[in-house]
C-alpha cells in the first residue's frame, strides 16, 4: 500500500511535467510547419530567396539595470514586460477595465502556464505534507525533499531561462516563471513545514531561512517576468494556511508575511509592474487578517505588522531611507483639472497603505489594556513618522491626517464604548479613595500636544501647504481634548477645575504657536491668526468645564469681544470665522440649551445679566470691526445685536407679567404672543443674513423657515385656544383699555412682522407682502379686541356675552377710518393697491352698517350710523375719483370741473 502511495505521488508529480514538455513540443512543431509552408509557397512563386536559417538566438542574461530604473506606469507611459500584452492605459490607474479585460485574455490563452504553477506548487507542498505519511521516511526526510525539489524546479527554470529564452516571441514563453515561482513556494513551505508541522527547528533560524528564500526570490524577480513574481507571492502567503500544522505562538508567522511583503515590494521597485506591488499588499492584509482570525491571541503580532506594511510601503518602492515622493498629492484630485497628471504609482500606493493601517488600528477593538496603549502607541508613532519623516515627500503630506483621525477615533471609542482603560479611569476613586492620581488622561492631552507640536514644526518648514499645516497643527490637541471631554468625561474623575487647567495648557501652547508664526510671518497673518483662533477655542472650551450655565454664555461672549478686539488691533481677518462661530453658540445657548426655559426660571437679574452681557457684548464687538472689512461678521453681529435686545426686551416683559400670577409664558395669550416675538426676530435675523450668500445661505433658508414656522405656530395658539374672545375661561386680559395685554399678544407681533419687513433688505417680495399682510391682519383683530376690552371689560370678552350697540357703533367708525388711512396712503404712496384695499375695507364697513348695524342698532345710534356712513362715503367717493383721476397718464382734472 505505501508503495502505491509513492508511485501516485510521483504520478501526480509527473503530469505537469508532461504537460509542459507537450506543450514545448507542440510550439516547435508548429514553428517548422509555419517555416515549411513559407518555403513551399516561396517555391511556387519562382522565387530563388532561400529562407534564413532557422536558428533561435541565445538568449543573454538580464542583468540589473545600471542606469536609471523605468518609472512607473503612467497615463502616458504603459507598463512593460507584463504577462498581458502591452497597451497604453487610458488613465493611470493600475487597475481598470481595460486591463482586466487585458487579464481575462491573456488567461484564455495561457491558462495552462498558471494550472501548471499551481499544480507543482501544490505538488511541493504535498510533498511535505504528506509524503510517506506512514512513517516511510522521518520528518526531516521530507523536509529535505522538499527543499531540494523546489530547488530543483528553480534551477530547472534558470536552466530553461538560459538556454532558451524567456521572451513573448520565444517557445519557452513564462515556462522559467513557472518552475522558477513553484520552487520559490516549495521551498517557503519546506521551510514553513519545518517549524510549524515538525518542529524541527525554532522561530529565529525559520525567519532566517525565509529571509534567505526571499532573498533568492528578490533576484530571481529580478529577472524573470511579473508571472514569477505572482505565483511566488500567491504560494509563499498561501503556504502557512496550507501547510497546517499547530503551534503555541504563531505571532512568527508574522515576521514571514512581512518578509514576503518586503520580497514583493523589492521585486517591483527593480522591475516596476506596479500591480505586483498591488498583489503583494493585498496578500499581506489578507494573509495577516486569517491569521489573526483563527488565532486572536496573535493580535499584538497583528497591529505591528500591518503598521510595518505601511511604512515598508513608502519606503520600497522610492527605494529611499527617507522618501522624497514628488508630484501631486492624492487629495489634490478632487478638483483634478483636464490634463493634469495624476499622483505617481508610489504615492497613491503609499496612500492606501496608510490609510488601510490607520483605519485597521483605530477599529481593531482592545481586549486589554496593553492593547489600547499598544494600539495608540502604534497610531501616535505613525502619526510622528507621516510628519517628520515624510517631510520631504511633498506628494505624501495629506496622508498625515489618517493616523492622527484615527488616533482620535480611538481614544473617543475606547471612552465611549467603555473600554478596559476608560472603564479603570472611570472607577479610580469608586472602591479606592485614597488611590493614586490617574494620569490616563494628562498622558493622552501631553501626546496631542506633541502632535500638534510636530506639525507646527512641519509648518516652518515654509512649504506651500504650510498654512495648512498650521491648521492640523492648531486643531490637533483641541480636538483630541474635546474627544476626551464627550466620551471620557474627566471632570467627574478629575474635578473641573484641574481638567481645565488642561485646557488652558493647550491655550498657552496655542499663544506660543501664534508668537513663533508671528515671528516667521511678518505681514503674512494667516498661520498666527489660526493659532489666535484655537487660543481663543480652548479658553471657550476650558470656561465650558468649569463655569456654570450663565457664566460660560458670558464667558463665550466676552470671547467674541476679544477675538473682534484682537482682529483690530493686528488685523487678523480670519478671526471672523471665531466670531461667527461665537454667535452661533452663544445664541444657541439663550435660545435652546439652557435656552428660554433657563431663561424663565432663573432670577430675573441673572437672567438679565446674561442676555444683556450678551447684547452689549455684540454691540462692542461689531463697535470694534466696523471700520474694517469685514462684511461677514459685521452684519452677523448686527442682526444678532438687534434680535438678542428684543428677546431681552420681551423675556423681560413675560418675567414681569407672570409676577401677577395669572398666566404664563405657555398658556396665555400675551405669553405666546411674546414667544412669537422672539421667533420671529430670529427669522429676521436669519433673513438680514440671506445677503451673505454662499452654500450656507441654504442652512439659513432652513433656520429662518424653522424660526418662522415656530412663531406661527405660537400665533395661532394665542389666536384660538388662549384667546380671550373665543374661550370662556381663558387667561384675563390684564390692563387698562388700549394699553393691555391685547397689544403684547397681537399689536407686538404685528410691529416686529411691519418692522422686519420694512428694514430687512435681503427679504423676497412675496415674503415681504405675506409679512405686511399678516401684520395688517393681527393689528385688525388687536383693534377688534380692543374695542371690546374698552366696551365690555376683562369679565365680558368672552363672544358669548353678546355685542352692545356702542360696540357695533365702534366697529363701524373703525373700518371707516381705516378705509381712509388706506385712501391717505394710495395718495402718499401713489399705489393703486392700497386704494384698492380702501375700497375694501369701505365695502366691509357699508356691508356690516347695512346687514349687522341696522338690525341691532336703534334710536338716534342707528341715525347717526347711518349717516356716518352717507356722509364718509360720499366724501370717499370724491376722493377716489380724485385720486384715480391724477394717476392717470392725462393728469388730474380740475375739482371744479
Amino acid at each position: 500500500m505505501e508503495s502505491l502511495l509513492v508511485l501516485l505521488a510521483l504520478v501526480a508529480l509527473a503530469i505537469p511535467l508532461t504537460i509542459v514538455l507537450l506543450l514545448v513540443s507542440q510550439v516547435r512543431l508548429r514553428r517548422r510547419v509555419v517555416r515549411l509552408e513559407a518555403d513551399i509557397l516561396s517555391l511556387k512563386q519562382g522565387t530563388n530567396t532561400e529562407p534564413e536559417p532557422a536558428t533561435e538566438p541565445e538568449p543573454k542574461a538580464q542583468a540589473i539595470p545600471t542606469k536609471a530604473p523605468p518609472v512607473w506606469p503612467t497615463a502616458d507611459q504603459p507598463e512593460t514586460e507584463q504577462p498581458i500584452p502591452p497597451q497604453s492605459p487610458q488613465e493611470a490607474l493600475v487597475f481598470s477595465s481595460d486591463r482586466f479585460a487585458l487579464l481575462q485574455e491573456w488567461l484564455q490563452e495561457n491558462w495552462f502556464y498558471v494550472v501548471s504553477a499551481l499544480s507543482l506548487a501544490l505538488a511541493g507542498i504535498f510533498l511535505v505534507q504528506y509524503g510517506v505519511e506512514n512513517g516511510l521516511l522521518p520528518p526531516s526526510a521530507r523536509v529535505v525533499a522538499a527543499l531540494l525539489f523546489g530547488a530543483a524546479l528553480i534551477v530547472s527554470g534558470e536552466v530553461i531561462r538560459r538556454r532558451y529564452g524567456d521572451g513573448v516571441d520565444s517557445a519557452s514563453a513564462y515556462l522559467p516563471s513557472v518552475f522558477s515561482g513553484a520552487g520559490l513556494v516549495t521551498l517557503f513551505g519546506g521551510v514553513l513545514a519545518a517549524r510549524q508541522l515538525y518542529g524541527l527547528i525554532g522561530p529565529e533560524f525559520a525567519l532566517v531561512a525565509m529571509i534567505g528564500v526571499a532573498s533568492v526570490g528578490l533576484v530571481l524577480g529580478w529577472f524573470h517576468g511579473p508571472l514569477l513574481a505572482a505565483v511566488g507571492l500567491t504560494g509563499a502567503f498561501a503556504s502557512p494556511f496550507l501547510v497546517g500544522g499547530s503551534s503555541d505562538d504563531p505571532t512568527w508567522l508574522y515576521g514571514y508575511f512581512l518578509t514576503i511583503t518586503v520580497l514583493g515590494l523589492g521585486i517591483d521597485t527593480v522591475r516596476r509592474w506596479a500591480w505586483i506591488s498591488v498583489l503583494t499588499l493585498v496578500g499581506g492584509y489578507s494573509s495577516c487578517l486569517l491569521l489573526v482570525l483563527s488565532e486572536p491571541m496573535t493580535e499584538p503580532g497583528y497591529l505591528t505588522c500591518i503598521t510595518a506594511f505601511a511604512l515598508i510601503t513608502i519606503a520600497i518602492p522610492v527605494r529611499r531611507i527617507w522618501p522624497d515622493h514628488t508630484g501631486p498629492m492624492v487629495s489634490e484630485m478632487i478638483r483634478r483639472q483636464s490634463g493634469k497628471a495624476w499622483p505617481e504609482f508610489p504615492t497613491r500606493l503609499a496612500f492606501g497603505a496608510v490609510a488601510v493601517s490607520s483605519a485597521i488600528l483605530a477599529l481593531h477593538w482592545p481586549d486589554s489594556a496593553g492593547e489600547f496603549w499598544l494600539s495608540l502607541t502604534l497610531l501616535a508613532g505613525l502619526a510622528l513618522a507621516m510628519i517628520v519623516w515624510t517631510s520631504g515627500a511633498r506628494a505624501l503630506q495629506d496622508i498625515s491626517v489618517f493616523p492622527i483621525v484615527g488616533l482620535v477615533s480611538l481614544v473617543f471609542l475606547q471612552g465611549w464604548d467603555r473600554g478596559k482603560v476608560a472603564q479603570r479611569f472611570a472607577e479610580t476613586y469608586a472602591e479606592t479613595p485614597e488611590a493614586d492620581f490617574p494620569f490616563v488622561v494628562t498622558l493622552l492631552v501631553a501626546l496631542g500636544a506633541a502632535l500638534s507640536v510636530a506639525a507646527a514644526w512641519r509648518s516652518m518648514q515654509q512649504g506651500r501647504y504650510g498654512v495648512v499645516w498650521a491648521a492640523g497643527a492648531v486643531i490637533t490637541a483641541p480636538i483630541l481634548a474635546i474627544a476626551l471631554e464627550i466620551a471620557w468625561r474627566p471632570a467627574e474623575v478629575l474635578g473641573a477645575y484641574f481638567w481645565g487647567l488642561h485646557a488652558m495648557a493647550l491655550g498657552a501652547l496655542m499663544v506660543v504657536f501664534a508668537e513663533r508664526y508671528a515671528r516667521v510671518d511678518g505681514e503674512q497673518r494667516i498661520r498666527p491668526a489660526l493659532a489666535t483662533l484655537s487660543a481663543l477655542s480652548c479658553l471657550a472650551f476650558a470656561c465650558v468645564i468649569v463655569l456654570s450655565s450663565g457664566a460660560l454664555t458670558i464667558a463665550l461672549v466676552v470671547t467674541v469681544v476679544a477675538a473682534a478686539a484682537l482682529d483690530r488691533r493686528f488685523n487678523l481677518p480670519q478671526l471672523s470665522w471665531f466670531i461667527w462661530a461665537g454667535v452661533f453658540t452663544v445664541t444657541v445657548r439663550l435660545i435652546l440649551n439652557p435656552g428660554l426655559y433657563w431663561a424663565n426660571t432663573v432670577p430675573v437679574g441673572e437672567m438679565t445679566l446674561v442676555y444683556g452681557a450678551a447684547t452689549l457684548g455684540y454691540v462692542l464687538a461689531w463697535g470694534l470691526i466696523r471700520g474694517l472689512n469685514r462684511p461677514v461678521a459685521i452684519l452677523l453681529l448686527e442682526s444678532a445685536a438687534w434680535a438678542t435686545a428684543g428677546i431681552l426686551l420681551s423675556l423681560l416683559l413675560l418675567r414681569w407679567l407672570e409676577g401677577f400670577g395669572q398666566g404664563g409664558m405657555e398658556d396665555s395669550h400675551w405669553g405666546l404672543g411674546l414667544m412669537a416675538v422672539i421667533w420671529l426676530l430670529l427669522a429676521a435675523a436669519q433673513i438680514r443674513r440671506f445677503a451673505l450668500g454662499g452654500p450656507l445661505n441654504y442652512v439659513r433658508y432652513g433656520l429662518a423657515a424653522f424660526f418662522a414656522a415656530h412663531a406661527l405656530f405660537r400665533l395661532a395658539q394665542a389666536l384660538t385656544e388662549a384667546n380671550p374672545v373665543l374661550y370662556l375661561h381663558s387667561d384675563p386680559v390684564l390692563g387698562p383699555a388700549l394699553m393691555n395685554t391685547l397689544a403684547i399678544a397681537y399689536l407686538l407681533p404685528a410691529g416686529v412682522l411691519a418692522m422686519s419687513a420694512w428694514r430687512v433688505e435681503p427679504m423676497p417680495v412675496w415674503l415681504r407682502q405675506g409679512c405686511f399682510g399678516l401684520a395688517g391682519a393681527l393689528a385688525a383683530y388687536w383693534l377688534g379686541a380692543s374695542i371690546r376690552h374698552f366696551w365690555q371689560g376683562p369679565g365680558g370678552m368672552y363672544v358669548g356675552a353678546g355685542v352692545s350697540q356702542p360696540e357695533l357703533y365702534t366697529y363701524t367708525l373703525a373700518l371707516l377710518i381705516a378705509g381712509a388711512a388706506l385712501f391717505y396712503q394710495s395718495l402718499a404712496r401713489r399705489s393703486d393697491l392700497l386704494r384698492k384695499l380702501g375700497l375694501a375695507v369701505i365695502g366691509l364697513a357699508v356691508a356690516k352698517v347695512f346687514l349687522i348695524d341696522i338690525a341691532g342698532l336703534g334710536g338716534l345710534i342707528r341715525v347717526f350710523s347711518l349717516l356716518a356712513l352717507g356722509l364718509a362715503l360720499a366724501g370717499l367717493a370724491w376722493l377716489n375719483r380724485w385720486a384715480k383721476l391724477r394717476q392717470s397718464p392725462q393728469g388730474a382734472e380740475p375739482l371744479d370741473h
